[in-house]
């Protein structure tokens, strides 16, 4: 029988809500009283999902709901499968209009060159072009009021010296896993995390640009979590990396606060400000810009290249086939 939602009832979607802040996200969002919420977790493994329903069941405010959809952003098969089934059932009413869309998930690959069903390098394909395909798949369902947000990371702005700086090159290169010249030295696990500083680089110049196309009263902005630590973003990591960073560094992390960046926080508090920034009422019109955590900041200086951005998206539009 089909689930009755209240009439205030809107739709959120939470792409990596099954651990760290999206999950968190999804929980804050959950419990909130504002308004009645219906939670889409799109999932690769759905026996996961079933597991995170299960967790936030206890938790959930009257009215809201929760549920999995099956979903692989190294598939844009997959991704528009998704978008497709999802559009029908908001506009046959099966379930409430789509009021929000968090592009949350991202990957962190290793030292090895790995590469989506599609043939692109993992980290961008995940992390900018599955989301490209995603966001411009159910935009037309996205009627204002509704906003769009894009988890980034500090990463991409060398300036804080948090991590190898990003190594911009044109999208076609960095989909075929070739950095810029400045990473020409780069080997081994650095290598992997100057192509995840890119990636969250493109991930600015995808908000700014899609902000610039977005009608009035649908809104897009970047997102910056900070340093969250014991998430599941370094799984592709050799073991060794894994251990450190799911059980040494969250036990340190005073220590880090001190002498790497105060912006070191727990997946409940980053997760916490991404809910708030999608969907507090006092941001609706809000838009085109980046968080950091709660507070509106400049991103780099490198972020605001408008031609990049714009050959970004023209390039995107190619190496998927989505139609402008």
């Amino acid at each position: 029988m089909a689930h009755t939602f209240p009439g205030d009832a809107r739709t959120i979607v939470i792409t990596g809500g099954t651990s760290g802040i999206g999950l968190a996200a999804a929980a804050a969002v959950l419990a909130s009283r504002d308004r009645p919420w219906h939670v889409v977790l799109p999932v690769r493994d759905a026996a996961r999902g079933q597991g995170v329903i299960d967790t936030l069941a206890a938790d959930t405010a009257p009215g809201s709901t929760l549920e999995a959809m099956t979903l692989d952003l190294a598939s844009l098969a997959s991704v528009r499968a998704f978008a497709t089934d999802l559009t029908r059932r908001t506009e046959t009413g099966e379930i409430p209009r789509l009021d929000a869309l968090v592009c949350n998930a991202g990957v962190q690959m290793g030292a090895t060159l790995a590469h989506t069903a599609d043939g692109f390098e993992t980290t961008f394909g995940v992390n900018h072009l599955g989301h490209f395909v995603l966001v411009n798949a159910l935009l037309p369902i996205l009627r204002a009021p509704a906003r769009i947000v894009v988890t980034s990371s500090d990463t991409h702005n060398p300036a804080l010296r948090l991590s190898p700086a990003p190594a911009w090159s044109d999208a076609k290169a960095l989909a075929r896993g070739e950095l810029g010249p400045s990473a020409a030295s780069a080997t081994g696990l650095v290598l992997g995390q100057r192509r995840y500083s890119t990636s969250k680089l493109a991930n600015i110049y995808f908000t700014y640009a899609l902000a610039r196309r977005l009608p009035d009263g649908v809104t897009a902005n970047a997102f910056n979590p900070g340093m969250v630590l014991g998430t599941g973003l370094g799984r592709s990591l050799p073991t060794p990396a894994r251990f450190v960073a799911h059980h040494v560094l969250p036990r340190i992390t005073w220590l880090l606060r001190r002498v790497l960046t105060p912006n070191i926080h727990s997946a409940a508090e980053s997760g916490g400000a991404l809910a708030w920034l999608a969907t507090a009422p006092e941001l609706a019109g809000t838009t085109g810009k980046y968080f950091d955590g709660r507070t509106p900041i400049r991103s780099s200086e490198e972020s605001y290249d408008m031609k990049r951005a714009e050959d970004l998206w023209k390039d995107s539009l190619e190496l998927t086939g989505v139609r402008a």
